[in-house]
């Protein structure tokens, strides 16, 4: 799903077959719906489109660099997430990339704090599903 949304998706012929692997992992009963999962990731992206918006509109030079570094590693990190998790089918790699993954929206979200108030309140519901999103891949990769 993260990577429908950054340009990396899969062809359509694997999908089927991603599909049929994750749906024979251990996941954990309190992970959210499929159809949350897959209504979820597009508000989020927007929200944090809207919030990498005003916050690069608002800043400049030492201030803006900062910002776009931890943007770009979000979007990057989540690419290689989905990469990891489905196109490798290696949960314990996407695990470690989801913790690097947390680190840098913490990061992007201590950024904006500090360029545009508003723009951080967009972000903490993407930063706070990612860190959800994180336990459950924990949870699939522990088992």
């Amino acid at each position: 799903m993260i990577a429908a949304r950054q340009g990396t998706a899969p062809p359509m012929a694997d999908t089927q077959s991603r599909l049929t692997w994750y749906t024979t992992l251990d996941r954990p009963r309190w992970r959210p719906p499929p159809a949350v999962l897959g209504a979820a990731w597009t508000p989020l992206y927007a929200l944090t489109m809207v919030a990498g918006a005003r916050v690069l509109d608002r800043t400049a030079g030492a201030q803006r660099r900062p910002f776009a570094r931890a943007y770009a590693a979000s979007l990057v990190l989540g690419a290689a997430w989905s990469a990891l998790f489905f196109g490798a089918r290696s949960p314990r790699l996407a695990l470690a990339d989801a913790v690097v993954l947390n680190a840098a929206n913490v990061s992007l979200l201590r950024h904006a704090w500090r360029a545009d108030r508003l723009a951080a309140v967009e972000l903490l519901p993407y930063v706070g599903w990612m860190a959800a999103m994180t336990a459950v891949t924990a949870a699939v990769a522990t088992r």
